[in-house]
């Protein structure tokens, strides 16, 4: 049982109401398809096989490894929590005459707060942090992306898309100095041990 109920804003009734009216069966199929990117099996079990991946050949890879495999746990678990304390009916289910245009229906009717995808890709953008500015950029690229294809289905009002993105970006930076404290920790040391 919902203990909030959170409403849309009027940007986010008019960003469904416009996406309704001009979207077509194939962006819907391309975007449906694209989604499953975000979803929380796919990103913890890449996250697991990125860490064993690092387990069986880059050692030095292990903290940042063990930093995106915690954090994609706790953000496969959290939006299932606060979908069970915040009450919110998803657009798809308000804007009709959206699915004679191809929007489909998602997930259940009332759990539209937060998006657990944004979660799970905000949590990623920030991580990408870690890496060098290539790969950096094209992470945060795809994780924008893909939590944007979450309003495109009307299965998230943009409202939820960046409440869960700001919020996987909150708890990545709350895990870091946990996780990734002991590699800081061995490079200091390392370079305090070099003439």
């Amino acid at each position: 049982m919902a203990f909030v109920t959170v409403k849309p804003t009027r940007i986010d009734t008019a960003i469904a109401h416009e996406i309704a009216h001009n979207t077509s069966s194939g962006l819907e199929h391309a975007a449906q398809a694209m989604t499953w990117g975000a979803d929380e099996h796919v990103v913890v079990a890449l996250a697991a096989a990125g860490w064993l991946y690092t387990r069986l050949r880059h050692p030095q890879q292990r903290p940042i490894a063990d930093h995106v495999l915690i954090v994609s746990l706790v953000t496969a678990v959290l939006p299932h929590i606060l979908k069970s304390v915040f009450d919110q009916t998803r657009p798809d289910r308000l804007m009709v005459s959206g699915h004679g245009r191809g929007v489909p229906f998602s997930g259940r009717a009332r759990d539209a707060f937060p998006s657990g995808h944004a979660v799970h890709m905000g949590a990623l953008a920030s991580a990408a942090g870690l890496l060098p500015p290539a790969p950096r950029s094209l992470a945060r690229s795809y994780a924008v992306a893909l939590s944007l294809t979450r309003v495109a289905l009307l299965a998230h009002w943009a409202s939820d898309v960046v409440a869960g993105f700001t919020l996987g970006i909150v708890i990545e930076r709350l895990f870091r100095p946990f996780t990734l404290a002991k590699s800081r920790h061995r490079q200091r040391g390392a370079s305090e041990r070099q003439p």
